[in-house]
This record gives C-alpha cells, structure tokens and sequence, in this order.
C-alpha cells in the first residue's frame, strides 16, 4: 500500500526527495493525460504554469514527458501566477492545468496543483483517479500519437488584461503610491506591470528572482521589509503576495499588517452593501478568527467554515451559491472573477475601495476586533502521528476543558508539511498561552 500522494492541495514536497522526484513527476503526468484523454484523440491540450523556483524546470520537463507520452498537446506558460492557470486553462480550451509551486514554501520545496477543464482545481475523486493511475501500468499512447509541446509567450499578458478588467470601469490609480512585494516569485514582473498601468505609482520589492529567494525574507509570510519599504517611502499602501501569487496581505500606510480575515470583512461588508454578496455569506475555513464570525453577525451576515483548504473553500460556494470566501492566510476566492485564489485580483479590489471611499488604507483595514488568537505549529518525524499519541490526546482533552465557553481550539496536522499546527482563541491571553504551549510540548516530547 503506497503513501498517499495528493494532500491539501495537490502533491508537495521536498525537491528531490520522494514524491516530489522527476520520477514521480514523469508518473503524475502520464497519469493525468490517460485521465483526461479518455477518447484516444490527439486534440487534448494541457497548459502548464510555474513559479520561479529552480526545480521548477525539472517538474516541468518530467511532467511534459509524461503527458506527451500519453497523446496529450502541452502549452507551456513559464512563470505565472496561479489564478492565471486556473483562468487559462478554460479561455485556451484545455483540459487540464498544472501549477508547479510549493506556494509559500522555502525554494527547496515544490508541489504539482491540477485544473479541470472549468479552471477550479480538481475534486477530491479525478485526484483520487489520477492517484490509482500513478501506481497502476499506464500504456503509453502509439508513436504516431505522442503529443507536441510548445511555449507559449503570451500567457501572463492574458492574465494581466483579465485581472484589469474586473477594476470599476472609469477608476485609476492615479495619485496613490503602492508598494508591492512579489516575494521573488511567479507575479514579479505581471502584478508591478498592471498596477503601473492602472495609473499608480509602484514601488517594486521581492521582484529578483534567482531559483532560491522565492519567499526568503519576502512576501506575505514576511512582510517586514514591506513595512519598512512603506515607511521610507511614503507609501498609502502595501500588497504583499507568496510565491505563486494565491495569497495576500495588505499593510497600510504605517506599515501595520492586515490579513486574510480583514481583507474578507471589508469586502463582504461592502458587497452586501451593495447587494452582491449571494446568500449573506462568507465562506472561510475553521482558521478564521471568532472576532470575523462576530462581526458578520453584526451585520446580519453569515460564516460559513469549511475545512482548512481553499479548495474546500470553493467547494462550497460552488456547492451552495456563495461567491466570495477565503482563508486567513490571505486566500481570497470572488467566483464573480475567477476560480481560485488571486492575490493581486484581491489587492486591486482592496485599492478600488481606498479610491472609491477615499479612505486611508488603515482605515479600511481594521474592520472588527481580533479575538486573541495563537497558532503554533510543531514539525514531526516521518513515521510519528503525534495526533495518536496518550499524552498529546490528553493534553488536547484537558485544554479543551480549561477553554469551554471561553474560546476555540483547532488540532491539525498539515496536509503538505509534516507538521501539526496548534491553534487557540480565547479573550484570556495567559489561558491561551497556556492551553497552546502544553499540547505544543507534549508533541515535541514524542516527535
């Protein structure tokens, strides 16, 4: 029985090592081209995207064998950001898309994420299914049916017109200065190219890339040198993305931080303001803070959590109507757009409501009162479910007990790191430090 591949979104690792080898990559392709060309015709076509890292050339030469192998037609879009694989792969009629990233992971990982013909990424069953091909004899196509491979030079240009097109129409950037931290990854040349061309004035960091500083002191997992470069600056604003460009964080005008939470308040505020928030709803994952859920409320608005994941996300809205959701991490989904989570498509819709209220950026970004919240994450041993373990099961039962009717605690281990991650809400800082750092020993002591 093989280790399961596919964890939360798609297949990640460590380059190199099992799975993410070129082996397996050249495996992960064939199988996805036996799936999807299923009528033995050579009119398939799959488009493939990455983001800077420097395995990713090997990712992407082991999947174009595999896929080729199978009679599938390859279209090669060089580094792009994610959302703009998932929005190719339904305006160049493919059906499939790849994404070669390890998001906002260091640059010695990196993940293999898969697009249906639709553009949202694939359900859990076509990744199961591609899963059973990968370990199963997949019968390479005739030779006269090998697929064709090409690169195709206009891809982040397509994005970046699809992205422009859902500003307000008649409303520029003119006047507001915008730092924007590409974290020296997928959007370092298209995000400063569309915000300049909307009329504001750029300041560009974390646009370098070398193959090993995507996301190193950067983007939005690290946005420090952001905040500095806002203060020196003299900037209204900051939008930092992670290396493939799904995920974002705002700072204002002092450098101060908002994330994922906030950005979703304001937009859901203003969206059923206006009547366009479907059903009353934000759709986010049990990550989100208590105080978000509180200030819906407020409002007279729903949250609605999923799983962590922002394909769980989209599931449900997909599922159930909604078109705006999120995560905290700064996953930000408005199906009205696109069909998965655009960091810059995010950070525009953001400067539209400094333009349209002409407000400060720190005005906008404090919408509710945080619930004190601590997310710690732990790293295991492979082979160790820390999760099974007396002593950690105890902990957990007994932080429970000390939290009831005082906030919230979330045990997870991560599905792309071997991690567990630890996270606790309560209005009592000293009993969430505590209830946080018990269970986090106990998995250390086993891990």
């Amino acid at each position: 029985m093989h280790k399961p591949l596919f964890g939360t979104d798609g297949v990640r690792g460590t380059a190199n090592k099992y799975p993410m080898t070129a082996e397996i990559a050249q495996k992960i392709g064939a199988a996805a081209g036996r799936y999807f060309r299923n009528d033995g015709s050579n009119g398939h076509r799959v488009v493939i995207g990455k983001d800077t890292r420097l395995s990713g050339y090997m990712f992407e030469s082991a999947l174009t064998a595999g896929l080729t192998s199978t009679g599938m037609n390859v279209l090669l879009l060089g580094p792009v950001p994610t959302p703009a694989v998932g929005m190719l792969t339904t305006s160049m009629r493919a059906d499939v898309g790849i994404m070669i990233s390890a998001s906002h992971n260091p640059h010695y990982d990196n993940g293999i994420k898969f697009f249906g013909p639709d553009g949202y990424k694939l359900s859990d069953d076509a990744q199961d299914a591609i899963e059973h091909l990968i370990f199963s004899d997949i019968e390479p196509t005739q030779a006269n049916n090998i697929g064709r491979a090409k690169r195709i030079d206009d891809g982040r240009f397509r994005y970046a017109e699809r992205v422009k097109s859902t500003f307000p129409s008649g409303m520029r950037l003119d006047g507001l200065k915008v730092v924007i931290d590409c974290a020296n990854g997928a959007a370092h040349r298209v995000a400063p190219e569309v915000l300049w061309e909307m009329g504001a004035t750029v300041i560009p960091i974390g646009v370098s890339p070398n193959g090993y500083n995507i996301n190193d002191g950067c983007g939005s997992t690290s946005t420090t040198l952001a905040a500095e470069t806002i203060i020196t600056h003299g900037a209204d604003v900051g939008i930092c993305l992670d290396g493939d460009a799904d995920r974002v964080m705002i700072l204002d005008e002092n450098g101060a931080l908002a994330d994922g939470d906030q950005i979703m308040a304001l937009l859901a505020g203003q969206w059923a303001d206006q009547g366009r928030l479907m059903g009353d709803t934000l759709v986010a994952t049990v990550m989100s803070n208590l105080g978000l859920e509180r200030y819906l409320g407020g409002r007279g608005l729903r949250l609605e959590r999923t799983a962590v994941g922002d394909r769980h996300v989209v599931a449900t809205m997909r599922e159930k109507g909604y078109n705006l959701g999120g995560e905290q991490s700064g996953h930000i989904v408005m199906t009205d757009y696109a069909t998965t989570g655009d960091g810059l498509l995010a950070g525009l819709q953001f400067l539209a409501a400094m333009v349209e209220t002409g407000q400060s950026a720190s005005a906008l970004s404090k919408t509710f009162e945080t619930v004190p919240q601590v997310l710690k994450n732990v790293r295991y041993k492979d082979g160790v479910d820390p999760l099974t373990m007396p002593k950690v099961t105890t902990a957990i039962i007994d932080a429970e007990a000390k939290l009831l009717g005082q906030g919230r605690l979330l045990i997870r281990k991560s599905g792309t790191e071997p991690l567990v991650r630890i996270m606790a809400e309560c209005e009592d800082p000293a009993l969430l430090s505590q209830v946080v750092d018990d269970i986090a020993a106990e998995v250390e002591a086993v891990s």
